[in-house]
């Protein structure tokens, strides 16, 4: 462990000014970040820039350099150990670009929300830009994008499959999920004086050699899954199944004359490990330097996170690819302690925007069966069915939301981050305190789509669940003396969606008095099932083919049927209508539009 003096009250330093603030003359980590620096634990860069810096490193942080010079990567000097580069909170093609492929005029974690402060293939780009300004630094990357591109994939944006990145960026190393023990890891052992890598031995890395371990799971080439489809699939499958982190085995997959070795995912942190990281000295705002808001932290500002993980497994949804399906959930203590702090923030008017996570009614769970999870395969603990093992109390969860409501300086208290209505028959509890107290007009539901055929393919609850779950809603409601709406996230055009189903989810909404306010198109995004479904029509588990919505017309036509009530959407809808030749449900849908 190195000891050195800390000043906490300080930023990260982000130029040499800084670093003489703290009297520095060099930094043994640099971070490359495709976010502005915002030293929040929301924003994943400073967290992990303070636990290293908590650990004795003198670390710094560059957002969002201009890759096209040199000198925007130099300021700071040559760091003594390595540098270490993330995209940011967002895949940088998925950042840029609409599921129609235009390019987007906005990116919320920029100040002033603008758009091109990061250049596409954010991670590749850093790194050559690092490499050629201190030549032999060894490079390590990290991040979403690094994480769910670690193997050969498919890019949607350039419609073919892309070798492993940690190949096309020539970076040393690769932490893959959220990566904070195993950089404090390769930290120590750098100091040591090992080399990145050489480093082939740590949980939740990826790494490239000519010589792979023994008793690996070998996956198809990049060659074989390039050239055939089942290839590719078989690929997936065997990926995601070894996604246990107390079970899950070493893949190897061969890209040349090299393998890219994905080592088995990170153990979950423990309460007192999730602990320790939300406690670091974070000054919870935006860098200074900034003149202009920053969009992504003026959604978080006044929100805290209880827990990571997500054992929902849905196909779209890469949450369990990154941060893992099992829940780490912070102490009672942990989190009541930031209310606390967030209380006495200036700029605090008593109301907390959101207490979640991933899905905020999952907080405190977990598998009942220890010997059963370490074994366990099923890439959803909900689907096809509820596990029998998963503990699905409230009583956690509900504990926390009255505990926070009554501290000190909180009048209102909301969960906007969203919550399994799936979950909610075994919590009759939380929902009836959720529906009382923590709903701000308008509840965040996904049920993604009520299309049976749909709803297996994104490994989601049947549309009889949601109708449950509608009434209850309007009963509570009821009870409480409100009258509070619901907001369904719907997707359009995802693999195994045909027209005439989309028709009858668009007649389901109409029926339920539903009005969806955004829609969101299917976007292939690397590491998911629903992209291998994509890519390749047909399913990785069963070998079935699947209708896949391909053309811009179809999907234009199954998002208007989504928004069936606004006017703009009448022209799609009834061309839809005529191509599955389903006219006489125009009068339900169009209302004489």
């Amino acid at each position: 462990m190195i000891n050195r003096l800390k000043t906490p009250e300080l930023f990260i330093p982000t130029c040499r000014a800084e670093m003489a603030a703290r009297g520095w003359d060099e930094l043994d980590i640099l971070f490359i970040s495709g976010d502005a620096y915002v030293d929040h634990p929301a924003f994943g860069v400073p967290l992990l820039a303070r636990l290293l810096e908590s650990a004795g490193y003198r670390v710094g942080i560059i957002a969002q350099p201009d890759w096209r010079d040199k000198q925007a990567f130099t300021g700071m000097g040559r760091p003594r150990l390595f540098a270490a580069v993330a995209a940011g909170a967002m895949d940088s093609m998925v950042n840029h670009y609409t599921a129609a492929k235009k390019r987007r005029n906005d990116d919320a974690y920029t100040p002033g929300n603008r758009a091109g402060a990061r250049p596409n293939r954010a991670v590749i780009a850093y790194v050559a830009a690092i490499k050629g300004a201190f030549r032999g630094l060894p490079v390590i990357i990290g991040g979403i994008e690094a994480s769910l591109r670690r193997l050969a994939h498919y890019d949607y944006w350039d419609d073919a499959v892309r070798r492993s990145i940690l190949v096309d960026s020539k970076a040393d190393l690769l932490l893959y999920g959220m990566a904070e023990f195993a950089l404090l890891e390769v930290a120590r052992r750098v100091a040591g004086g090992e080399l990145p890598a050489q480093i082939h031995d740590l949980r939740g890395t990826a790494y490239l050699t000519s010589n792979p371990p023994a008793n690996v799971i070998p996956l198809p080439s990049f060659d074989q899954v390039t050239a055939d489809k089942k290839a590719f699939g078989e690929a997936f499958r065997l990926a995601e199944t070894e996604q246990n982190p107390f079970s899950g085995r070493t893949l190897a997959q061969p890209h040349g004359h090299r393998c890219v070795v994905v080592n088995p995912p990170a153990l979950p942190l423990t309460a007192a490990e999730l602990d320790k990281l939300y406690a670091l000295p974070f000054l919870r705002r935006p860098h200074s330097s900034y003149c202009e808001k920053i969009p992504a932290y003026e959604q978080i500002r006044f929100s805290i996170t209880t827990h990571r993980g997500c054992f929902g497994g849905c196909a779209f949804c890469a949450i369990g690819m990154h941060q893992g399906k099992t829940i780490q959930s912070r102490s009672q203590q942990s989190v009541l302690a930031e209310v606390d702090t967030l209380a006495t923030a200036p700029e605090f008017r008593g109301t907390i925007s959101d207490l979640g996570g991933p899905s905020a009614n999952m907080y405190g769970l977990s598998c009942n069966d220890a010997g059963a999870e370490e074994k366990c395969r099923r890439p959803s603990c909900l689907w096809p069915q509820r596990c029998s093992r998963l503990d699905c109390s409230d009583q956690a969860a509900t504990k926390l939301l009255a505990q926070a409501q009554q501290r000190p300086g909180i009048k209102h208290l909301f969960v906007s981050s969203g919550v399994r209505f799936d979950l909610l028959p075994q919590q009759p509890a939380y929902f009836q305190r959720l529906i009382k107290h923590h709903v701000s007009g308008l509840l965040k539901v996904a049920p993604e789509s009520f299309a049976p055929a749909t709803l297996q393919m994104m490994r989601k609850a049947q549309p009889d669940l949601f109708s449950w779950f509608l009434k209850e809603f309007h009963q509570l409601n009821q009870g409480c003396g409100k009258r509070q709406g619901i907001v369904p996230y719907l997707m359009a055009a995802h693999p195994g969606t045909t027209l005439t189903q989309m028709i009858d989810v668009a007649l389901f909404l109409v029926r339920n008095k539903l009005k969806v306010e955004q829609v969101q198109e299917f976007t292939p995004t690397p590491g998911t099932l629903s992209t291998c479904l994509y890519y390749t029509d047909r399913n990785p588990y069963t070998g079935k083919e699947i209708y896949v919505p391909r053309s811009r017309e179809e999907r234009q036509m199954q998002k208007a049927l989504l928004l069936w009530h606004l006017p703009e959407s009448a022209p799609l809808i009834r061309q839809a209508l005529r191509i599955c030749q389903r006219q006489k449900d125009g009068v339900e849908l169009l209302g004489g539009r």
